[in-house]
């Protein structure tokens, strides 16, 4: 006799979204689109943003194109430069919501703190800080890598009496005006700070543990002509985009093995470094003993030149620890400061850390993901049903746009959705042995790319493990995403209880 047919509980949401930066907005337009209105994006801050909301710090910019770090179904003909500041990101990400009406959809202070699959129910039970909860059929994470700020691990930096803050909670009331400031880290944002703050403060410190590769930014500015041609000719910012994402995916090449073309490119960046830096000594301070592309490749027009100032200088010496008046590295040296600057970067290799997902069988993300972070396409996790993660592991990249990574998996999603609420189905989750023997093949990919030279970057986890980067083209990452393969997943359906693969 068969069992009695129990059906998904009506849940108070078709669809739950975390987060409100760049993939949250774009899978909520996605749904929009798609007549979809029953959905919410639960947002930890009080506007929308994510990176592009927090990172406001001096020189604030973005390393990929304007034009390419952009939707590409909202594109603006009236960035002002090539490569767009924080402020212009921002105003667009507002735009876009205001244009497809989002504020609605959007709860802000809203921080989800647990979401538990009801295998019973079928529907995702949500959680949030305030204690309140609600219900979905689906969950989406759009809440991204690089939101959890990682602090200097630095013995006594609590006892340090000056003023310090991280580069992303940076304190904007703080006036570094004739200060003394000590600036800890060498990454994306610190090769932004210190040249921006250079002029203005008495005197700079940067202590550096590793020195980036730094290739010239060729930033320009866009004048009113061309903004007009883009705004007027059909294509044109079409065609402009996509020439700068060939240029860019091209560059694929040299990440994924090709030595020849990294030897050309360190050489271009050292003879940059030459150029710009006339003392012998800090140049060798400042030249990377590891290849090129294995730690994230950073742009500037002006880092190197910051250097070049007489109250600006670079300490390699490790740090110890720090007291009340400022840092003591390992030579014993002391050094005061009125400010402390964490340019130390994100906690990236920690996705979901701070929300308690429970899956089929009471398994948390965490547990699952305690060796390192792994999914299928970074969108699905065998176990997790009607779960989708945008920006998932293995999804970041280090030569092209995020957003074009966006686009692609918000699209595989909305098909899997389809499943859900066109065709009726209770759940939709990917095989095991198919997310298995992906991430096998993904790993052996990951073996001959530049990512796994040698060198101890922020994409590695504590073993070893690139769980971070796309080790391929985004062209094949969107080729093999453009529809997801029903014999890839068990998509229960009412019949009865049968899978529809």
């Amino acid at each position: 006799m068969n069992a009695p047919y129990h059906g998904p509980a009506r849940a108070e949401l078709d669809v739950a979204i975390m987060g409100a930066g760049f993939s949250g907005l774009c899978m909520a337009i996605a749904l929009k689109k798609a007549g979809q209105t029953n959905f919410r994006i639960f947002e930890k801050a009080h506007d929308l943003g994510g990176t592009w909301r927090d990172n406001r710090y001096p020189g604030c910019a973005c390393d990929v194109p304007s034009h390419l770090y952009s939707f590409s179904f909202e594109q603006n003909p009236d960035w002002s430069r090539s490569y767009s500041p924080q402020a212009e990101i921002w105003r667009y990400m507002k735009a876009c919501a205001d244009k497809y009406d989002l504020t609605s959809h959007i709860r802000y202070g809203a921080a989800v703190t647990d979401a538990a699959f009801d295998e019973a129910r079928h529907v995702w039970r949500i959680k949030l800080a305030n204690g309140e909860t609600t219900t979905a059929r689906a969950l989406v994470s759009g809440v991204g890598a690089l939101h959890l700020p990682a602090y200097p691990k630095i013995k006594g930096l609590e006892s340090f009496a000056g003023h310090s803050f991280h580069s992303s909670e940076w304190d904007e009331s703080a006036d570094l005006t004739g200060q003394r400031v000590g600036v800890i880290g060498t990454g994306a944002s610190a090769i932004q700070i210190v040249p921006s703050i250079a002029g203005q403060v008495k005197q700079l410190t940067l202590f550096q543990r590793t020195p980036p590769w730094v290739l010239p930014r060729m930033d320009r500015g866009f004048s009113e002509r061309t903004k007009t041609l883009f705004r007027t000719i059909p294509g044109l910012q079409r065609l402009f985009r996509g020439v700068i994402y060939a240029a860019m995916e091209m560059r694929a090449l040299g990440f994924l093995g090709n030595r020849k073309l990294m030897q050309r490119v360190e050489k271009f960046a050292r003879d940059y470094l030459e150029e710009t830096i006339p003392d012998p000594a800090l140049r060798k301070a400042l030249t990377p003993d590891y290849q090129i592309g294995c730690k994230r490749i950073l742009i500037s027009d002006d880092y190197y030149q910051a250097f070049n100032r007489p109250n600006v200088s670079l300490v390699t010496a490790s740090i110890d620890h720090a007291t009340a008046q400022g840092i003591v590295t390992a030579d014993g040296q002391p050094r005061e400061f009125d400010t402390l600057i964490y340019a130390t970067g994100f906690r990236a290799n920690e996705p979901l850390a701070e929300i308690n997902i429970v899956g089929r069988g009471g398994h948390t993300l965490a547990h699952d993901w305690r060796f390192g972070a792994e999914a299928y396409y970074g969108i699905t996790v065998a176990g997790y049903p009607n779960f989708f993660i945008l920006l998932g592991p293995n999804t970041g990249l280090g030569h092209n746009s995020i957003i074009f990574m966006i686009e692609a998996q918000v699209r595989y999603v909305m098909h899997c959705l389809g499943w859900l609420f066109r065709e009726g189905a209770f759940e939709v989750e990917v095989r095991r042995n198919v997310q298995q023997e992906f991430n096998a093949k993904l790993k052996k990919d990951m073996d001959r790319t530049v990512w796994q030279s040698g060198c101890h970057s922020w994409y590695l986890n504590e073993n070893g493990t690139n769980s971070t980067i796309w080790p391929g083209f985004t062209v094949s990452y969107w080729w093999r995403t453009r529809h997801p393969d029903p014999h890839d997943f068990v998509i229960t359906a009412p019949e009865p209880a049968a899978a529809l693969a």
